[in-house]
């Protein structure tokens, strides 16, 4: 089991940035494809990115592919969401996840959830 800590939420302007960040705790961390989720208000959580243990691979939604970029740092245990060009569609409560199976994209494969970071971006 994988504990999950995001952070780096907040309030921004539209074309603004962020970067979120998720500390894990726990020994299968380096071994665990990282991925981010959002969930909107009314809407179902769905996929944003995702990035291999050994950041040989990313996957990203359309919605945010050429504007997130996904990262990781094995050795502080944590992985990034650098979030450019932020659009108010991008409004959600962003969470990390750490997956237990290759679906990346299905949330069904994630085993360990962090509490979850509140992104806004105005108009």
């Amino acid at each position: 089991q994988v504990q999950l800590v995001e952070s780096g939420g907040g309030l921004v302007q539209a074309g603004g940035s962020l970067r979120l960040s998720c500390v894990a705790s726990g020994r299968t961390f380096r071994t665990n494809t990282m991925g981010w989720f959002r969930q909107a208000p009314g809407k179902e959580r769905e996929f944003v990115a995702a990035i291999s243990f050994s950041s040989s691979t990313t996957y990203y939604s359309g919605s945010v592919k050429g504007r997130f970029t996904v990262s990781r740092d094995n050795a502080k245990s944590t992985v990034y969401l650098q979030m450019n060009s932020l659009k108010p569609e991008d409004t959600a409560v962003y969470y990390c996840a750490a997956a237990n199976t290759p679906a990346v994209q299905v949330s069904a494969s994630y085993g360990s959830w962090g509490q979850g970071t509140q992104v806004t971006v105005s108009s």
